[in-house]
Parts: C-alpha cells; structure tokens; sequence
C-alpha cells in the first residue's frame, strides 16, 4: 500500500484527482494492489487499506424516475451497507429508483466499475451521499481507478459535488 497527500498536481492522476488539483483541494491518496479475483471492490479496499468499512464508500449508479423523466444518480454508501433504493428515489423526490445498467454507468462516468468516483465523471450526475458520512473526520472513496482511494473529509465532498445527503443506506 502507498500514501501520498496531495494539494497539487498528482502524477497517473485520473479525473477525480485532476479535479481535486485544479480546486487545490488537499486531499490523501491511497493505493493498493487490487486483486481482480476479489468481487467486492469496496470491502478489498477496506481490507487492503486496514480502514474499518464504515469509512470506505462505494459509488453506485442508480437510475432515477421522477416527473422530469429518468435521470442518473450516483449514490455513495458505506460498503458495510447496501443501498435503499426506496430512501435513494424519495431522496430525490421520485417515484423510485433502481441500479443503473453497467455498461451506461461506465459509458456515463468514464470509469470502470469497482473505480466509479462520484468526481470528474464525463457527465455530471447528481451526487447523493449517506448521512453517515458526517459523523467520520474522512472518508475513503474510489479515485476513478481499482486499487486507487481518495480520503477526504466528508464537507469538502458534499460542497465539491454539491452533494444532497440523505439516509440512502441500511444495514446488510
């Protein structure tokens, strides 16, 4: 595993972090060696890291239906928890809310899945983040690559992704 702080240019940086450069964002970055035969991308990186679950988000996309059509979300919960797809759809204000395909997340962020950051996606989509987040002083979340986090303190997230928070995760 590495460690590397950043306030400025990071180098094999990946949208996310070229974000965070140019807003001059200090943030820390975490690598590890991601193992492909591992299935869940969060708990490696919890495990990898040694940083309890609760602290590592996942970055899910979800598809959102609401009176102004469907729309992608990209919800962040901790990956000791599953996403509440009811709590997400009422969190937006719509009618419900389900996984979004695979391939158009990808297409969408620009990311592959398991390194989908709620930062620089191609598109913009809105960000949702579980209100856990704002009882930790950092949290962990995917810099746009596997094996590749970003700790950041939980403020700066909502404020850089003008992030609606809400209760969207429960207990699996």
């Amino acid at each position: 595993m590495s460690q590397r702080t950043s306030s400025g240019r990071s180098k094999g940086g990946t949208p996310a972090t070229s974000l965070l450069d140019t807003a001059g964002v200090r943030y820390t970055l975490h690598s590890y060696q991601h193992d492909a035969k591992i299935p869940s991308f969060g708990t490696e990186a919890s495990s990898k890291l040694g940083v309890p679950a609760e602290r590592v988000f996942k970055t899910l996309m979800a598809a959102v239906t609401g009176s102004n059509g469907t729309f992608l979300v990209a919800a962040m919960v901790p990956v000791s928890e599953s996403l509440d797809l009811k709590l997400l759809a009422a969190a937006m204000a719509a009618k419900k809310a389900e996984l979004a395909d695979p391939q158009l997340a990808q297409r969408r962020t620009g990311y592959v899945l398991g390194g989908i950051s709620p930062l620089g996606s191609k598109l913009a989509n809105p960000v949702v983040l579980d209100e856990s987040a704002l009882n930790l002083a950092t949290l962990y979340f995917s810099a746009g690559r596997r094996g590749l986090e970003i700790e950041l303190a939980p403020a700066l997230l909502v404020e850089l992704c003008q992030a609606t928070v809400a209760p969207i995760g429960r207990k699996s």
